[in-house]
């Protein structure tokens, strides 16, 4: 199917004006974000914000911009007694609307980010100390806060949780698992699902997130089966600011030959890409944004031994790609072993997965079983059986050992991966220096994944902490203020979640909150100068 360009984006574009209603246009003249006038010559759809992620961090942003605000509720009482009194010195305000450098400040908990902390000590008081606080907070709609935004993502509401493995529980309490504003045991129990444990399937997590789009009434924010292909600054010169005549954009390559000659100021975000329709085929896309999140997450690009034969049909990099192999029967009947490497949960659950299904394991991993880093070391045992019997296979069943006596399972610590042989074979070699070679039925590498970050320039190395290198959750996250979550090196770009370090559902929501607060204070900002008669006309077409 072929598509005319200029009318397929256009009908397009329509479609997302239609998506949010007629009140789209009136509220984005009355609610611009932006400091320049816009141009004349700019697209169509102009928006003060769009999210890149459809997961938990960009439902959660959406929730916030939608006019959601959370109070202290009037019976709660902290057990901070110095945060509660913070809290009671502006009961009368939102949290959006209060200091959160100052709320933060003095607080400790699972994150670099102070917001984060701040937020997840409001909604689940004292949590990593064992105790079930309920919420100090609740919430109100307030309609008049609402800023027109749209959430673009690849699959239905809740990102990469509808793809994880479904027979895994979660690592984090399905409690903690939860959006503002919605249980999810009163959800569960609404939907009469048996909830055994306090850890829940990721399945159970990926419809908790889409009914939750639903009931809280965002799905006219959310686009579906959306590709981001490119997002980009515009330019322009400023000595052209004011002549309606002269508004051509200036690409990033005319600002580089120029040296610096023109003084150019920095526009919109341009947002590219395309939505897949029904039956398969690309409808592109070009729209305009003020502000651009990013909640991509960090499952997109699955780590590599970047070793010779990785690429391999037999070397798999994903739980779902083991799973398809395992209920397709692949491997029943193979009488040797699948090979798993890396020394994570994920690794974790594909022994267990494994093991479940009769299959025999080789493990292999770079480090020693007594490393105080392992994620096992930091898992209580009676809530995390499975994982512990994992360890203790780890450290019990190694190669050293007979391996006659345990033939299901055997570990290779301290052992690095060399090379695939097309004839199914590895080699391996010891922290000692010696080599091994051993023979497999399928490879499985989990070794961890990385944020993908093609569509920015330079895929996002400016803006880690560690300049022109790759994004990473833990190595390299994206460079933020602490409180607005806006990158440092590149304005009005936000970004939250797993980008930014924070991999747990319970602190990304802080990211939602800074992001929140901050464009509500530039808003606000905004209407002064226009009420006063010192906007200079700005408005969003």
């Amino acid at each position: 199917r072929t598509y005319s360009g200029t009318e397929t984006e256009g009908q397009l574009l329509n479609s997302f004006v239609q998506y949010f209603g007629d009140s789209l246009g009136r509220k984005i003249k009355r609610m611009p974000l932006i400091e320049e006038t816009v141009l004349p010559g700019d697209s169509l759809l102009t928006l003060p914000v769009v999210i890149i992620g459809n997961g938990p961090s960009g439902i959660c942003l959406s929730y916030l911009l939608s006019g959601y605000r959370p109070y202290l509720s009037p019976e709660a009482i902290h057990p901070n007694p110095i945060l509660h009194t913070k809290l009671e010195e502006a009961r009368h305000l939102s949290i959006v609307d209060q200091d959160l450098e100052y709320l933060s400040e003095g607080l400790e908990g699972r994150s670099s980010n102070p917001v984060a902390v701040l937020f997840d000590t409001l909604l689940h008081p004292d949590a990593d100390f064992g105790y079930d606080y309920p919420p100090v907070l609740h919430w109100k709609l307030e309609q008049h806060h609402y800023i027109p935004h749209i959430v673009l993502g690849k699959g239905p509401p809740g990102g990469a949780w509808h793809s994880m493995e479904g027979s895994m529980l979660t690592i984090s309490f399905g409690d903690w698992m939860e959006l503002p504003g919605l249980s999810f045991k009163e959800w569960a129990a609404s939907k009469r699902r048996n909830i055994k444990s306090d850890r829940v399937m990721p399945e159970e997590i990926a419809c908790y997130y889409k009914h939750y789009v639903k009931v809280m009434g965002l799905q006219k924010n959310f686009r579906d089966n959306v590709y981001i292909t490119s997002v980009s600054r515009l330019y322009r010169e400023k000595d052209d600011e004011g002549r309606s005549q002269q508004n051509e954009d200036i690409s990033a390559r005319h600002l580089e030959m120029e040296g610096g000659q023109k003084s150019l100021i920095k526009r919109n975000w341009e947002v590219r890409g395309y939505q897949r329709a029904t039956d398969g085929s690309h409808v592109p896309f070009c729209l305009f944004a003020e502000n651009v999140a990013l909640a991509t997450g960090s499952f997109d690009s699955p780590g590599r031994l970047q070793v010779e034969g990785e690429d391999f049909p037999f070397v798999l990099h994903s739980m779902s790609d083991f799973g398809a192999a395992i209920s397709k029967g692949k491997l029943r009947g193979k009488a040797d072993p699948v090979l798993i490497v890396g020394a994570g949960l994920t690794a974790a659950d594909a022994v267990l997965c494994a093991y479940n299904n009769n299959i025999p394991v080789v493990h292999v991993f770079r480090r020693r079983v007594t490393d105080t880093s392992l994620i096992f070391k930091q898992l209580p045992k009676k809530l995390y059986p499975e994982y512990h019997k994992v360890y203790h296979m780890m450290c019990t069943q190694s190669h050293t050992v007979d391996s006659n006596q345990h033939s299901a399972y055997t570990s290779f610590p301290e052992h690095n991966v060399l090379s695939f042989k097309p004839e199914m074979k590895c080699v391996l070699q010891s922290a000692s220096g010696l080599k091994k070679i051993l023979k497999f039925s399928v490879a499985l590498v989990l070794i961890g994944s990385h944020p993908n970050l093609f569509f920015l320039k330079d895929q996002g190395h400016s803006i880690g902490h560690h300049s022109n290198q790759p994004i990473t959750c833990k190595g390299n996250p994206i460079e933020i203020d602490p409180y607005t979550y806006e990158c440092t090196k590149e304005a009005n770009l936000f970004a939250l979640g797993p980008l930014v370090g924070d991999n747990f559902v319970r602190f990304l929501k802080g990211g939602a909150l800074g992001i929140a607060r901050c464009l509500a204070i530039r808003q606000k900002k905004k209407h002064e100068l226009i009420e006063s008669g010192d906007g200079g006309g700005d408005g969003v077409p």
